[in-house]
């Protein structure tokens, strides 16, 4: 695609070839989302206020987005612009480029958060998950414990409450218990480095903790159910948390109110506060081990 003729907004996905014109507005990307490691790619304009902003803040939950910055002159002549791409939550930020290649913008997509648990929270609330400070800080902290830690149990101890009180914590809010959220985090951590060296599956799970690959090629199927080789190929981690969330709420996992929002695939909508969990059948039904 030349430089020319580049448009506004791209659509990058697997196989990462090519970079194609966004024909068809939020119908299409709803249905580009549906392929897994999807990204959008918005080249910026000099606009103050940009027409794709409103498009992009109701794209689908899973589908990362690449923004391109305009020049650096018109940047300074429109200061706001910042605070659209802040507001966006975008994957990755690229400087000024007539034509980015497909290669350059996938090297971007699988690249690594350097501060994982914060763009988990972030990405919670993004697509309207809004709980209470004290809860995003035990979410970031599972998350950043990961890296290290295999149980619950041990989970904890470092956080110095019983196991029992962290997992009423999360069902009172509705969300999945402690158990699921280590699960997920570990996995986030073997994707992203899959997608980001040549060594095998089995090597990689060796690393993170599991006994070999055919344990964490199970547990990735169980909770997002893909594969090893295809989160390898398809690259990103929004896609992947998305999947999981999916999972949870069909599951059951997720109060009515939330899972209903995930389930039916609803495009990013304005926060709510996250309401306690239904009593009674709800959270029996909810009941999974913490």
């Amino acid at each position: 695609m030349s430089g020319h003729s580049f448009p506004s907004l791209s659509l990058l996905r697997h196989p990462y070839s090519d970079l194609l014109p966004l024909v068809g507005g939020r119908a299409r990307l709803k249905e580009v989302a549906r392929t897994p490691g999807s990204a959008v790619v918005w080249r910026m304009g000099p606009a103050a206020t940009p027409p794709e902003a409103d498009l992009l803040s109701r794209r689908p939950g899973g589908l990362a987005l690449l923004i391109v910055l305009p020049e650096v002159a018109q940047l300074g002549r429109n200061p706001e612009l910042i605070q659209v791409v802040q507001s966006l939550r975008p994957h990755g930020i690229l400087p000024d480029h007539r034509a980015p290649s497909a290669r350059d913008l996938a090297q971007v997509l699988r690249r690594p958060p350097t501060d994982l648990p914060s763009e988990i929270t972030d990405y919670l609330a993004w697509r309207g998950l809004q709980v209470d400070l004290d809860t995003v800080r035990l979410v970031r902290r599972i998350v950043e414990l990961s890296a290290d830690l295999r149980s619950v149990s041990a989970l904890a101890r470092s956080m110095y409450i019983s196991r029992r009180a962290l997992g009423r914590r999360f069902m009172n809010l509705g969300l999945p218990v402690p158990s699921h959220w280590l699960q997920i985090s570990r996995l986030l951590r073997v994707a992203l480095r899959l997608q980001n060296t040549d060594a095998t599956v089995f090597s990689v799970a060796y690393e993170f903790g599991y006994p070999d690959g055919f344990s964490v090629s199970n547990q990735m199927h169980r909770l997002i159910g893909h594969r090893p080789t295809e989160v390898r190929e398809h690259l990103g981690w929004e896609w992947i948390f998305e999947a999981w969330l999916r999972r949870e709420a069909e599951g059951g996992a997720l109060s009515p109110h939330i899972a209903a929002r995930l389930v039916a695939g609803a495009e990013h909508q304005r926060p709510d506060t996250m309401r306690p969990a239904a009593p009674g059948g709800d959270r029996r039904r909810r009941r999974q081990s913490a």
